[in-house]
Order: structure tokens, then C-alpha cells, then sequence
């Protein structure tokens, strides 16, 4: 197991610029703007930041996406959940299982993520489930020491 991961519900609201985006720079609602903020100098700490999309699935915080509305329904979960499932295992097979993963999600995001449950290596999860919770965000972060 390795290092951290951040993992947050993308937002309905979205930067209007048409062409792609950063996932970090295109989500302008929920917990971006802090993350952005925090760790807009932090080459690192942003490869270890993922937004679950209702379009994409699963994106990396520099992952350059287009303008989409998409919203998370239950026909859309059903479909995502084996796409985010794929790519949360191409992920860790890449970079290895996390220690810890703070989930900053609403509910139907969370069931996307159920297959984090049964790894083998499992991480220690920290589900926030309001996704403008910086507060409560921020804190985990100042105690994993994240920049």
C-alpha cells in the first residue's frame, strides 16, 4: 500500500470555458474551488486526487475533460459502477493500493466505490458525505500532513 488518495463527487456547477478543462479547474461547485486553492502549486498532491464524474467515472485532477451535463441517477450508476470499477484496479495496479482514501461524496456516488470494500489490501476510508465539506476535509488532510 502506498501514499494517499482524495477522492470527491464532481459538481453540477462547471467552469462554462468550452474547450477541455483539468478536472480541477473544470468542477467549479462542491469541494473544487478548495482543493484547487489548496493545492494549485502541489504537482503531487493533485496526482492523488480523483473526481467521480457522472460522465467519465472515475478522473484524475489533471485529467483534461469537455463541458458535459450529466447527472448521477440510479440507470447512470448501473452503468458507471463497472467503468469506475476498471478504472479503479487499472489505478492501483499502476500506482498501488492507497493506505488511506478520504471520500468527500454524496451517497449515490459512494455506491460507485463499493469495490474498494473488497480488496484485499483495503485502505482505511474517511467518507464525508456532504461535498462542500472543507471543513471536515481540510482537517484529514492537515493531519495526513497534505500540503
Amino acid at each position: 500500500m502506498i501514499g494517499d488518495l482524495v477522492i470527491a463527487g464532481c459538481s453540477r456547477r462547471k467552469t462554462p470555458e468550452t474547450g477541455l478543462l483539468p478536472a480541477l479547474e473544470r468542477y467549479a461547485g462542491g469541494i473544487a474551488p478548495q482543493l484547487r486553492a489548496r493545492f494549485a502549486d502541489h504537482p503531487y498532491a493533485r496526482s492523488r486526487i480523483r473526481f467521480l464524474s457522472a460522465a467519465y467515472g472515475l478522473v484524475g485532477a489533471d485529467d483534461l475533460l469537455a463541458s458535459y451535463d450529466q447527472r448521477l441517477d440510479s440507470n447512470r450508476v448501473e452503468g458507471l459502477h463497472p467503468i469506475v470499477n476498471t478504472q479503479l484496479r487499472r489505478d492501483f495496479a499502476a500506482a498501488g493500493v492507497p493506505r488511506r482514501v478520504l471520500l468527500i461524496l454524496e451517497p449515490d456516488y459512494l455506491v460507485l466505490l463499493t469495490d474498494l470494500l473488497a480488496l484485499p489490501e483495503r485502505p482505511v476510508l474517511h467518507w464525508i458525505p456532504d461535498p462542500r465539506g472543507w471543513p471536515q476535509a481540510a482537517a484529514v488532510l492537515d493531519e495526513w500532513r497534505w500540503p
